[in-house]
């Protein structure tokens, strides 16, 4: 008996003694079949198993189609022919058989849509990629085996669900959605009222029920016996229910987080748990808990920050919130990404952008063809997401594709240079824009940005040379290609914000090699800086003596229209005696004008620099 597991079963589970000793029997039975699936990827022994040579992309098993094979094939031609190893790893959205939501109302969760392909496809895929799984473990389908039980009083399906009084005060529960949170159904008892956070499709699982536990531990691990070795979480933060509690962010919901972390550590130490908790930035770091909870966690502020930069040429708010995030530990880090397959969520810039901000921005993505989507709270509806494209809500659509390309370009280079793992999504990598036929089909939102593709027409489209496809696409993969294997961009380098202009977004990565000396060296700019240290004052990374010392590297991202120059002490990094620095998208030679202690670098429009020392 593992004394994590059991602690944590009696703490949530009292009245069932037994369980732990259940829960330890899922997880024995699952480390076969992993070992079977660990041939390849080196064991992280102890260490963050992520890399700066990890990039994983965003997709859904479907993305791609064609007359001769099923589409997780397709997917698996687009990583390994056109990508030209430029991901190391995809996160196919949920692949089981389901009834709504694309796959987010699953119907069976041990069995892959057979729309998709097999298991087998997945495992071949996981052979070669990191893949990431998709666990939506707060609701099920409303058509499924478990619920149609469950409306026939069979057991152990009866316990399964949470019913609940219509007249029950649910005030306080807080709701990702504006629709009602109980849902009417005909059962064998007679008419009762089940809980459906989401929609009436989808019916929430009742987590007090030990056979729930039990059932959701055994598809979690089996996902890791299929292959996958990063497993999200997804809508986590819904998960415990109780009368009387706000139901979000619940205590239980922490200790069932830290029971399936307990339980992958102990099948396959080397795999990585994410949660995906679309909240403001201080609820969501929660989901790191003390080490013992979430390995990733999505950053989910970071896509409309980014956008409002942009959109503004003003990064103010985006260095700002930037040079406060905290290292998350030495296992733990962010996941950063800009689009996904929802849309860019409006609740973490709440405490960031002030009202006219965020409301300008939101009335910039409506100009552009993006709808707004709205949750419930007790003062009424408020914006939630904002449902568009990345590229159609960051670009003009007015001007020439290699503009657009550029500024496009330009964001998602802030996005890759962060301190973090960076997850794109596919729509993103291969440039395309708003799919507004396909909201017109479904009448839902979020169709926007869940386009399926002809793999043939796609692959056309890439070779096509000066339109938007290919110059995103193959823009794209040159700054993947030039973060890959640098030391600096790894996930736990450390990063410091570089205040200065509002145009640009600058990060040094790199090692911290002296905190004391940094400190000193600081106290003694005093007057001699001319004011520059006083704007850009950030810890110094002097020159190691150690050859082998990881180099740091100077990003800078200029998120304007404008030409802007970057000026800042020599003396603050690790100055080259000759002077120059090496570009490592271009890969040029850059030289600096040099002012005495001070430098200078002239940037064009939406151009972006990673400087290696």
């Amino acid at each position: 008996m593992d004394a994590h597991v059991k602690q944590l079963v009696e703490e949530i589970y009292p009245d069932h003694p037994e369980l732990a000793a259940d829960v330890m029997n899922v997880v024995e039975r699952h480390r076969a079949a992993v070992a079977a699936h660990r041939d390849g990827f080196a064991d992280s022994a102890g260490a963050f198993p992520l890399s700066a040579d990890d990039a994983i992309l965003i997709s859904y098993g479907d993305s791609f189609r064609g007359p001769d094979a099923p589409p997780l094939r397709y997917l698996y031609r687009f990583l390994d022919e056109l990508c030209e190893d430029t991901v190391s790893g995809v996160h196919i959205l949920p692949f089981s058989p389901y009834s709504s939501d694309d796959g987010f109302s699953v119907i069976d969760y041990r069995e892959i849509d057979p729309a998709l392909g097999t298991w087998d496809d997945v495992e071949a895929i996981a052979a070669e990629f990191r893949l990431m799984a998709d666990l939506v473990l707060n609701h099920c389908s409303a058509q499924g085996p478990w619920f149609q039980a469950f409306l026939n009083g069979a057991a152990p399906y009866d316990t399964y669900f949470i019913t609940a009084d219509p007249n029950t005060d649910l005030s306080m529960v807080v709701r990702p959605r504006a629709l009602p949170l109980l849902t009417e159904f005909e059962t064998a008892r007679g008419t009762e009222h089940v809980w459906t956070t989401f929609s009436a499709d989808q019916v929430d699982l009742n987590w007090e029920s030990p056979p729930v536990l039990l059932d959701m531990l055994d598809v979690f691990l089996s996902y890791l016996g299929h292959g996958a070795q990063i497993v999200r979480l997804d809508a986590i933060a819904y998960l415990w229910k109780e009368i009387g509690h706000s139901c979000i962010h619940h205590p239980n919901t922490h200790r069932i987080v830290k029971l399936f972390r307990r339980a992958m550590e102990l099948v396959d130490p080397a795999s990585i748990l994410i949660t995906e908790t679309n909240v403001p930035h201080a609820e969501n770091i929660s989901y790191f808990g003390d080490g013992d909870e979430a390995h990733m966690v999505y950053n989910f502020p970071l896509p409309p920050l980014l956008l409002d930069a942009v959109l503004r040429s003003d990064t103010t708010h985006l260095q700002s919130w930037a040079a406060g995030l905290e290292d998350p530990g030495p296992q733990a880090s962010f996941f950063n990404f800009c689009a996904s397959h929802d849309g860019i969520g409006l609740l973490p810039t709440h405490g960031i952008l002030d009202d006219v901000e965020r409301e300008a921005m939101i009335a910039t993505v409506q100009e552009r063809g993006g709808r707004i989507s709205y949750k419930a709270t007790a003062d009424g509806k408020i914006p939630y997401e904002m449902n568009v494209n990345y590229l159609s809500a960051i670009t003009d659509p007015a001007l020439p594709a290699g503009q657009r390309a550029e500024t496009f370009l330009a964001g998602q280079a802030v996005m890759l240079a962060l301190a973090g793992v960076p997850g794109i999504y596919v729509h993103s990598l291969i440039g395309s824009e708003n799919w507004q036929e396909g909201v017109a089909q479904t009448g839902a939102n979020r169709t926007i940005n869940r386009e399926k593709l002809e793999f043939a027409a796609l692959e056309e489209e890439l070779a096509a040379g000066d339109t938007l496809r290919p110059l995103v696409f193959e823009g794209y993969k040159t700054l993947l290609r030039a973060r890959a294997g640098v030391a600096a961009f790894h996930p736990k380098s450390p990063q410091q914000v570089v205040p200065g202009d509002q145009r640009l977004f600058v990060l040094l990565r790199g090692p911290f090699v002296d905190p004391a000396a940094e400190s000193a060296a600081l106290a003694e700019e005093g007057e001699e800086s001319g004011g520059v240290a006083a704007e850009n004052s950030v810890p110094r990374i002097p020159i190691s003596a150690d050859p082998g010392a990881p180099e740091a590297v100077l990003a800078i991202h200029n998120l304007s229209a404008d030409v802007v120059e970057f000026r800042d002490r020599k003396d603050k990094y690790p100055w080259p005696e000759e002077g120059v620095l090496r570009d490592l998208i271009s890969e040029d030679i850059v030289y600096p004008t040099s002012e005495g202690a001070l430098f200078s670098i002239e940037l064009e429009p939406y151009e972006v620099l990673w400087l290696k020392f």
